[in-house]
C-alpha cells in the first residue's frame, strides 16, 4: 500500500489525550499521518493558543512492549536548541551576561586559537566558525563526557572569523552555548535548567541529560524488520546496491555547497559505535542533539516565547530582550543547511507548506521533531516521536501538521483558513 493511500484511508481518530474541537481538523491530520504507522513508533502533538492548552494527544508505541503515554519523553535532537537558546535568553534578562560581550569574559580558556572577540550573539546565530566537530575529536563517545568537551572547545580553532559566515554548529551549538552559561553563572546547566525554565512554567519534563529515575518515561527506537523481511523488501523494490543520493544529499549538490561542510558539522568519527537512546547517550549532557522532552512541555516553553516572553502575568524574557532574540540575525546562505534558515538567536524560520508565520520562530529535529511559535498569531506547537527517520530539513509530517495549526488558528482569528 502506498504512502498516499495509508494516509488517505487512515483511520482519523487514532489518538488519545485532550482536544479543543476548533483544532479538530488538526487532530484527524495528525491521526492519518501516524494511523499505518503505530506499531513502528509513537508520536505526540501539543498546541497552545492564546496562552491555553487547545491540543494535547498522541498515539501509537512508547517501546517494543509499551504505549505512548500522556508523560513520555521523546528525544528530540536539533529541536532542543531552541530550548537552550530560550533558557541563554532568560539568562540575559537576569543580568548573569550580554549578547555581545566576549565569551571569553566569561570563560577566559576560550579566547585560545583566535577566540577572543566571539560572543553569544555569534554562537545563537551560528556565525561563530566553530561548526566543524569532525575534525575535533576523535570519537563520537567522547561526546559523552561534559567537561571533557568543554575543554575541546577552549582549544578549537573557528573555520572562519566571527559574523563573516554562517554555518549551523550541529552538534557544537550545545557545548558552546551550554558552556558559556555555566561559566557566567557559576551553576551546572542542569541546574539552570531546573531553576529557570522547567520550575517557573511547571515543566513536566524537559531534560538536557535524563535523571536515572527518569529513564523509564523516554521513548525507544522500536526494532523493525526481520532481515528475511527486509531482503524480501528490497527484491520487491529492485533498488541497486549502489548508493542513491538521499533528498539532504541532492539540495546540498543543487545549492553549491562543499558537502565536506555537512559532513564536518553533522557526522563526528565513531557514530557507529554511538547511540542517543542508549542509556548512557540518554544521561550524557548533549544539548545540540540529544534534548529530551514531551511535547506538552516543548510547546509550553514557546507559548511562553509567543506572548512575548510573559507566562501568567510574570515577565520572564524583558521586552528589549525578546526583540533581540526575535530578530533576524542574518540572511547569508549557510555552510551546512541547504535552505535558508533566517537564523535569529537560536531560532529558525517557521517551515510549513504555503502558510506564512512571517514572525514566527522555532526548531526542527534531524529526526522531524520541532517546535516553534508565532507571536503574531499567539500560538505554539510541538511534535515528538521515536521513529528511526532522519532529515535535516524535518519529515513531511511536521510541515504538514505545522501548515494545519497555522490553519485552525486563522478559521478562528480571520474565519477561514487558507492555504497560504
Amino acid at each position: 500500500m502506498s504512502a498516499l493511500t495509508e494516509i488517505l484511508f487512515a483511520d482519523t481518530h487514532n489518538y488519545h489525550g485532550t482536544l479543543d474541537e476548533r483544532f479538530h481538523d488538526l487532530a484527524v491530520q495528525f491521526s492519518r499521518l501516524q494511523d499505518a504507522r503505530t506499531d513502528q513508533g509513537g508520536a505526540a502533538l501539543a498546541v497552545f493558543f492564546q496562552g491555553q492548552k487547545v491540543v494535547d494527544i498522541y498515539t501509537g508505541k512508547k517501546s517494543l512492549n509499551e504505549q505512548w503515554t500522556e508523560d513520555t519523553l521523546s528525544v528530540c535532537y536539533s529541536t532542543g536548541k531552541g530550548v537552550l537558546a530560550t533558557l541563554a535568553h532568560l539568562l540575559v534578562s537576569e543580568g548573569f551576561l550580554e549578547y555581545d560581550v566576549p565569551i571569553a569574559h566569561y570563560w577566559p580558556e576560550f579566547a585560545q586559537n583566535s577566540k577572543e572577540k566571539i560572543t553569544l550573539r555569534h554562537v545563537l546565530s551560528h556565525q561563530s566558525g566553530l561548526y566543524d566537530l569532525r575534525n575535533l575529536i576523535n570519537d563520537a563517545r567522547e561526546m559523552l563526557e561534559w567537561q571533557h568537551m568543554l575543554q575541546v572547545f577552549e582549544q578549537a580553532t573557528p573555520r572562519f572569523t566571527a559574523s563573516q559566515g554562517n554555518a549551523y554548529q550541529a552538534l557544537t551549538f550545545g557545548w558552546l552555548v551550554g558552556g558559556a552559561l555555566e561559566k557566567a553563572t557559576k551553576r551546572s546547566l542542569p541546574d539552570l535548567m531546573q531553576t529557570y525554565l522547567i520550575e517557573p512554567l511547571q515543566l513536566e519534563g524537559a531534560y538536557f541529560g535524563v535523571p536515572t529515575s527518569e529513564l523509564v518515561r523516554v521513548a525507544r527506537l522500536i526494532p523493525q524488520k526481520t532481515k528475511s523481511e527486509q531482503q524480501q523488501q528490497f527484491k520487491k523494490s529492485k533498488v541497486s546496491k549502489t548508493h542513491k543520493p538521499g533528498f539532504t544529499d541532492k539540495l546540498v549538490t543543487w545549492t553549491g555547497q562543499n558537502p565536506q561542510d555537512f559532513q564536518d558539522a553533522m557526522i563526528p568519527k565513531g557514530m557507529k559505535n554511538f547511540s542517543f537512546f542508549s542509556d548512557e547517550g540518554l544521561q550524557a549532557i548533549i544539548p545540540a542533539a540529544n534534548g529530551t522532552f514531551t511535547a506538552n512541555s516543548l510547546s509550553k516553553i514557546y507559548a511562553m516565547l509567543a506572548n512575548g516572553g510573559q507566562w501568567e502575568g510574570k515577565m520572564l524574557i524583558k521586552p528589549e530582550v525578546y526583540q533581540q532574540l526575535s530578530t533576524i540575525q542574518s540572511y547569508a546562505r549557510d555552510r551546512v543547511m541547504p535552505i535558508p534558515m533566517n537564523w535569529r538567536l537560536g531560532y529558525h524560520r517557521v517551515l510549513t507548506m504555503g502558510k506564512r508565520a512571517k514572525n514566527g520562530f522555532g526548531h526542527i529535529g534531524y529526526n522531524g521533531s520541532g517546535a516553534w511559535c508565532d507571536p503574531d498569531r499567539n500560538l505554539s506547537f510541538a511534535y515528538t516521536h521515536n521513529f528511526k527517520i532522519g532529515s535535516i530539513t524535518g519529515d513531511y509530517r511536521l510541515w504538514g501538521l505545522t501548515q494545519e495549526t497555522l490553519r485552525c488558528a486563522d478559521k478562528i482569528l480571520k474565519g477561514h483558513k487558507g492555504w497560504f
